[in-house]
């Protein structure tokens, strides 16, 4: 099994050599706004794929991928001279949506925002609809004994705390 760490090291140069071929070697016109952003190559380091942007409408991105086609074996020679390994990988390219996703998920996020302060707008102005202290608030000492002296049972005994509670229960002899 190969070491991960070798195909991400080859991944890291090939994106130079690429990025460097393309601007100084290669010259066609259609390769003028293009990026290279990432790669990937395989653990056995037999294809690598390259991910790049292009800055312009649709029919750009369609005449830059067609220039690499037509690029991709010049690329390939430069990368296989540059990293001097046994087998040079096949390059294949690939655009990269990372922009567009950024994008979206931008505009999610600002609808988000919009979406909260119109909330926070109109909470600014609303009332609870019950009391402003829904809660009980605990009672006092002097409630407690207040509401012992009133409580007395159904049938006439009073709570066992209290100076009338400490009646004993008899079997009916008395």
């Amino acid at each position: 099994m190969a070491d991960s760490a070798r195909p991400r090291r080859l991944a890291k140069r090939i994106v130079a050599i690429v990025a460097t071929e393309l601007e100084q070697k290669v010259k066609d016109p259609r390769l003028a706004m293009i990026t290279i952003t990432a790669a990937t190559v395989t653990p056995d380091l037999r294809e690598a794929l390259v991910y790049y942007t292009v800055y312009g409408d649709d029919e750009d991105v369609a005449s830059t991928a067609a220039a690499l086609a037509s690029a991709t074996g010049v690329l390939r020679s430069a990368v296989g001279r540059e990293t001097g390994i046994k087998f040079t990988p096949t390059l294949g390219f690939k655009l990269d949506t990372v922009p567009e996703n950024a994008h979206r998920i931008d505009d999610l996020i600002a609808a988000a925002k919009a979406s909260d302060a119109a909330v926070a707008s109109q909470a600014a102005g609303a009332q609870y609809a019950g009391e402003p202290d829904p809660y009980r608030a605990p009672r006092t000492a002097e409630e407690d004994d207040q509401t012992e002296q009133e409580f007395e049972f159904a049938d006439g005994w009073a709570p066992a705390n209290t100076p009338q509670g400490n009646q004993t229960i008899s079997d009916g002899d008395s």
